[in-house]
């Protein structure tokens, strides 16, 4: 039996998910979360064979998640179901350990074999998607994608310095070099740029 936790913030569509589980003979749902931080608790708690999640989701994203199952060496493989077909997601999904990556428009039967194949130590990833990932890549290096991810969410430059321990000035270098590397008049284009692509 392939032990699951199920993660998504959206009520109905982790109602649909689960019963879409539940009808397979060698799947078990055991415990659902409504987001990233409540799915990490549960994957430390119930140890399932696999987690599928969402990306966006309150707290931490699923991409998050999956990176710190990674780092705790917990041993539960990721499946991703979401809406976004952007190779920069599913890049950065990879990066942390990601064993699948469906869209939410995938037929229904593709999520059961994408769990087993996860469980079994394989892959399932779309191949377009797998194939767009390698193509484009992201220029932002860690610390300029989290400068320009705070202030996407609003913040001056001295309230992200403040928060990651940094000086204003070089806040402000770090959007500048993020803004050119992506060719971006302002920070907040820069967002968006970044954004579009999944890189945020």
């Amino acid at each position: 039996m392939i032990r699951v936790v199920l993660a998504e913030d959206q009520g109905l569509v982790r109602g649909a998910l689960a019963a879409l589980l539940q009808l397979e003979g060698d799947i078990d749902v055991v415990a659902q979360a409504n987001d990233g931080d409540e799915a990490l608790a549960l994957v430390r708690s119930e140890k399932p064979d696999v987690l599928v999640t969402d990306i966006e989701m309150p707290g931490r994203s699923g991409i998050d998640v999956a990176a710190a199952i990674a780092a705790e060496r917990l041993g539960t493989r990721v499946v991703i179901v979401t809406t976004f077909a952007r190779p920069g997601f599913l890049r950065r999904a990879l990066d942390a350990g990601v064993g699948g990556y469906l869209l939410k428009d995938s037929p229904a039967r593709e999520l059961a074999d994408a769990v087993r194949r996860v469980a079994s130590g394989g892959r399932a990833i779309d191949p377009k998607l797998a194939l767009d990932s390698w193509t484009e890549r992201d220029p932002l290096t860690e610390r300029e994608r989290g400068v320009l991810r705070l202030s996407a969410e609003g913040l001056s430059a001295a309230a992200i310095g403040e928060r990651l321990g940094l000086t204003d000035g070089t806040v402000r270098n770090y959007l500048s070099e993020a803004g050119s590397k992506l060719g971006a008049a302002n920070r907040v284009e820069a967002a968006r740029i970044a954004r579009d692509k999944g890189w945020l």
